[in-house]
Order: structure tokens, then sequence, then C-alpha cells
């Protein structure tokens, strides 16, 4: 039986969301299937990913194959890292420890630069609705130098 990784749409008209979900190959998309291991929400931004990293990788290596969306998915969540990991370690180039710290630091360094994008798209929401309810007044554009002015005039009526 061959398996898949790949996802399961929900959600309603114009504003999909989507299950992680192992099936079978031969399921239908939105049929049955084996087991949920996370949902993915495009809707926000930036796109919200929510998964089981340890089911994703045991799934991996059993042999379940993933679509190229699940698979970017994967690679943008550290599955596929670990997996990339595990194969050093089976070559003898750094042992299990190092492997796991080495994991470890990249999911860090990861959610770090995940939260810090939502805070940033938070604040420019913000900022946006305190310029549209007035309480931010725009930007004035610059006063252009009279010099400037007189040489830009000149130019025209060249």
């Amino acid at each position: 039986m061959p398996v898949k990784i790949r996802l399961a749409r929900r959600g309603r008209k114009q504003q999909p969301f989507y299950h992680v979900v192992i099936a079978d190959a031969r399921a239908p998309r939105d049929g049955k299937f084996i087991e949920k291991i996370g949902s993915y929400n495009p809707m926000t931004s930036p796109a919200t990913i929510e998964i089981d990293r340890d089911k994703a990788f045991d799934w991996l290596m059993k042999g379940a194959q993933p679509t190229q969306t699940v698979k970017a998915i994967l690679r943008f969540k550290g599955v596929f890292y670990r997996k990339h990991l595990l194969r050093g370690v089976k070559k003898g180039a750094f042992n299990e420890d190092q492997a796991a710290k080495m994991y470890q630091e990249w999911i860090d360094a990861k959610d770090a630069k995940i939260e810090a994008r939502f805070a940033e798209t938070r604040l420019a929401k913000e900022k946006f609705y305190k310029e549209l309810s007035g309480e931010i007044k725009k930007a004035e554009p610059k006063k252009v130098e009279a010099a400037t002015q007189e040489a830009f005039r000149e130019g025209e009526e060249e």
C-alpha cells in the first residue's frame, strides 16, 4: 500500500485551510486518511504551519512519500534537516548527541525568525489601523529647496 503525506482541504469557499495527513495514495484528496499530523493555513500573513515533527519524521523513515507542497512544508519545519543529520550519524560524521544539539539549535533559530516575522506583521497591521483611524498623520512630502525648484523649472522651459 503506497502511503503519501499530503494536504486535505478544509475550510469554506475562498478560504482554504489544510490538514497535513498520512493517506493511502489511492484515497481521494479529502477522503479517508490514516493519521493527521498537522495543519497549514495559507490565509494568515505569514502562513501558519502547525505540524508534529516527530510523527512526520517517523512516517518519512517508514517510506511515506510527501507531495511537493508538503515536502516544502517539512523542509521549512526542519524534518528533512533531521533526516539529513541522521544520515550523517549513520556515516559516522558525528554522533547522535551532536546531531541532536545541531537540530535543536536549528529549530530554536528558525522559531525565532518565524516569531520575528509574526511580530513585524503585527506591527505593520497596527500602524495601518492607526493611520486608517487618523491617530498617525501621514508623512508630509519633503519641501524642495528654492534653488532646486528653479533649476527644475529652467529644464522645462528648454
